[in-house]
């Protein structure tokens, strides 16, 4: 029952571009996701992949932390998803005097591991509130 997060903020990917790479490890395993980014043509594929790779020493630090037993092959992504950062504003010349924005943007990423047993402890719950509405 180990559930572990990892975040990387200011990260110069537009969070368009980050979302279409999230979107490929949605819900698979942790090891998977890996191979999945290191073969995916995206620029914003290698920051995630280390990410997640951050994401499973989180879970591994954690487990001993806790005494609990760990297999990184338990490991699935419950959650990822990408916010906007702040935006880089520059200015390129244009013709006849003007001024033309440029904007950098940027993507603040959060990838959730965890085991299925902490899907599963959580699906009861749900229920419960449920039935008693």
């Amino acid at each position: 029952m180990v559930e572990s997060i990892a975040r990387v903020k200011h990260i110069r990917v537009t969070p368009q571009k980050a979302r279409r790479v999230v979107a490929l490890i949605k819900g698979k395993q942790a090891q998977e996701a890996l191979a999945i980014l290191k073969f995916a043509p995206q620029g914003a594929s290698e920051p995630i992949y280390k990410l997640v790779h951050s994401a499973i020493a989180n879970a591994s630090v954690k487990a001993d932390r806790d005494g609990e037993f760990l297999d990184e092959q338990d490991l699935y992504v419950k959650n990822a998803y990408v916010d906007e950062g702040t935006t880089l504003k520059r200015f390129r010349p244009r013709a006849q005097g003007r001024a033309s924005q440029i904007k950098k943007r940027t993507s603040h990423i959060t990838v959730v591991l965890a085991t299925p047993e902490v899907a599963d402890a959580a699906a009861p719950a749900a229920k419960t509130k449920k039935a008693s509405k």
